[in-house]
Order: C-alpha cells, then structure tokens, then sequence
C-alpha cells in the first residue's frame, strides 16, 4: 500500500515539475520580449513570478531525483557485487536522510517566518515558496527510507 502511494506521489511531482517548468516559460519569456521589443509593456511582476516558479522546479526536480535515486549520487567505487553496492548506499542514505530532516526541520521553521508575510511586488503569501523546504525533507524521507528499505533487504537476503 505505502509501495503505490509513494509511486502515485512520485508520478504527480513528476506531472508538477513539467508543469512548473512549462509555466515559468510563460513569464521569462514576457521578460525577454519586453526588453527587445516596444510591443509587450516591461511587466515587474513576472522577475518575482519567474524566481517563484524556478524555486519550485528545482525543489520537485530534487524530490524527483531522490525517488528515482539519481540525486546526491557519486559514482566512485568500482564494480562491486549486490550487497556490498546495498551496504554502501545504506551509508550513503544515512547522509542524505541527515540532509532531509535539517530540510524538514528548519524547512518548519522557515515557512512559520514567512506565514503571514506576503511578496513585495506580485503580493503572493510568501509561506508557499517557503513550504518548499519541508516538503522537499519530509518527501526526500519518504523516498530515501524506501530505497533504504530495498538496500536493507539486499544486504539481508545476501548474507543469509
């Protein structure tokens, strides 16, 4: 059950991040026009709507990047058999959930800061850039915990 969940919830940030990537199209490209062209009227809004959309891109695409576990990886180490490659991402996992409850944990706290504030020139509320933060931690936890999961049971199944 919690297997098909985090797959759900993988496939919708995937759907989200094309989605973002495609809206901040939209308003870079107004930016880019106005300052060649006479045409299109130097809207300001869009600089602030602009960095509103690539925070959002970059924080699915690291959410993305962990669930298909391409994200805070190396590749140093040689060809190694199954279960020494599971124990030394286990390791590797213990840094990245490190990682993810620091986003998680002053992520909270980053969002209750910016809760009642609102942007200065699109007067967006500001804590739904800032929730982000947690939500990249709190989603990284629950992706990295199912790669550690199969990491463990590679590493146990190979030593019995």
């Amino acid at each position: 059950m919690l297997r098909k969940l985090a797959h759900w919830y993988g496939t919708l940030l995937s759907w989200l991040l094309v989605a973002s990537v495609a809206v901040l199209v939209f308003p870079v490209s107004l930016q880019i026009f106005s300052r060649y062209t006479e045409l299109i009227p130097s809207y300001i809004w869009t600089e602030e709507m602009a960095r509103f959309f690539f925070i959002w891109s970059i924080m699915l695409g690291a959410m993305v990047g962990i669930r298909e576990g391409t994200h805070f990886v190396v590749d140093l180490w040689p060809p190694m058999n199954p279960r020494a490659q599971a124990a030394l991402r286990l390791v590797s996992s213990v840094f990245v959930l490190a990682f993810a409850v620091v986003f998680l944990w002053w992520g909270i706290d980053f969002t209750r800061f910016a809760f009642n504030r609102i942007s200065e020139l699109a007067e967006l509320p500001l804590w739904v850039i800032h929730v982000a933060w947690p939500l990249a931690g709190a989603t990284w936890i629950l992706f990295q915990g199912e790669h550690v999961w199969n990491d463990l049971r590679v590493v146990a199944r190979s030593g019995a």
